[in-house]
């Protein structure tokens, strides 16, 4: 599957669920899809999961 194919159905995903059941709900599930896909990418070992926390806490490396 193509990333615009995946982009296309998150997208068709997404807005279906705001029609269906509201904006919170909306809310709710993209912020679970961003979570599944951030444990998704540290399984893969494609996301280092120190870098993310450092990034969050504000600090920035020296490469």
């Amino acid at each position: 599957m193509t990333s615009a194919k995946t982009g296309i159905l998150i997208g068709a995903v997404l807005a279906l669920t705001w029609v269906v059941f509201g904006f919170w709900v909306f809310v709710f599930v993209a912020v679970a899809m961003a979570i599944g896909a951030l444990i998704g990418r540290a399984i893969d070992g494609k996301l280092s999961v120190t870098g993310l926390v450092d990034a969050v806490r504000g600090r920035r490396t020296s490469l």
